[in-house]
């Protein structure tokens, strides 16, 4: 009896159950081909027309004279910007400068500053009077030496200062200067670039990993403010560029050159609020964030820079030794 009563229960429910699994797998089936579709949309279409001089004469590149800062300027003047460039060395900023005038015949005007300090940003505004800028890139950035504990980085309390006032202070002052103007036209994009770094904590390079995440959070929340009065203001997250800061000489796929990360990464513009802005490095972003728990992240991630930090400090006494060595034979 209690078994026949089983089998009732079954043929019951029989139908019911059919029609919540069709109706998972249908919700699971159209996820998928959003998804894709998406996928298909920011990294094979793109938005690559969006950045014009109609948003505004003028762009302006924050560490410009290296890395990503100085490929966002090329690719920038490539498209018909006129460029600000802004960074510590005059005499690279104009080199800098004359290369963009003679190969895509735009203006420039250079601004040489040390965002390490915070008393500049009365200079940068006097320099920026008048100008219709029409995107910011805040590019930038310091980093450690070397991966190191807290409270064994040297120099502590200079070093704390000097990189919130380049990470951190520098996209706040910049936006303050440059977002007025744009909210008068309604319209204008800022790229703040932040780091794969600032996407989970980041230990042994834990002020790095803290001052990034800031600058994630920073775009995000101002996107959402100001995206109705047409302002674009994107996230930009990117894992290893080969550049001097990253100490890599040899651009592989995962770790692009400078031109060809920034190429790929203005095509997700007004397409993603927050971006790794390179096909790999949106693989390992969701990697990283979705599918591996944040435990083992920052597990592996102390662990790379610890091997990272005594190898630095082994090749660092081996320096220091043969010195030694060179002078006592001297």
């Amino acid at each position: 009896m209690n078994w026949m009563n089983v089998e009732e229960t079954l043929r019951r429910a029989e139908a019911p159950l059919f029609w919540v699994g069709a109706f998972t797998v249908v919700c699971l089936a159209l996820w998928l081909l959003y998804r894709l579709l998406s996928g298909f949309r920011i990294w094979v279409l793109g938005n690559g027309q969006l950045l014009s001089p109609k948003l505004g004469k003028w762009a302006v590149v924050t560490g410009a004279t290296d890395g990503i800062g100085k490929s966002y300027a090329e690719e920038l003047a490539r498209r018909g910007f006129a460029m600000m460039l802004i960074s510590r060395s005059q005499d690279k900023l104009e080199d800098v400068a004359r290369s963009l005038e003679d190969q895509y015949k735009v203006e420039t005007r250079t601004i040489a500053v040390d965002f390490g300090k915070a008393d500049i940003y009365n200079k940068i505004e006097k320099g920026l009077t008048g100008l219709e800028v029409g995107v910011l890139v805040n590019n930038v950035g310091v980093s450690y030496n070397y991966p190191e504990y807290y409270l064994q980085i040297p120099n502590l309390d200079d070093f704390i200062t000097n990189m919130i006032n380049v990470n951190v202070t520098s996209v706040c002052q910049m936006t303050r200067l440059v977002l007025p103007g744009m909210t008068e036209r309604s319209k204008g994009v800022i790229l703040n670039i932040s780091s794969a770094s600032g996407m989970y904590p980041l230990p042994l390079l834990t002020v790095y990993s803290s001052t990034k995440a800031f600058v994630d959070f920073f775009s995000r929340g101002l996107q959402e403010e100001y995206r109705r009065q047409g302002i674009i203001i994107q996230s930009v997250l990117p894992f290893f560029v080969a550049t001097k800061m990253t100490r890599i000489r040899k651009p592989t796929l995962d770790k692009p050159t400078p031109e060809r990360y920034v190429a790929a990464e203005l095509s997700t513009v007004g397409l993603q609020g927050q971006t790794n802005g390179y096909f790999p490095h949106a693989v390992m972003g969701w990697l990283t964030t979705k599918l591996v728990p944040i435990d083992l992240v920052i597990f592996f991630g102390a662990r790379m820079n610890r091997l990272q930090r005594t190898g630095y400090l082994r090749r660092k006494m081996l320096r220091e030794q043969r010195n030694g060595d060179s002078l006592k034979n001297d």
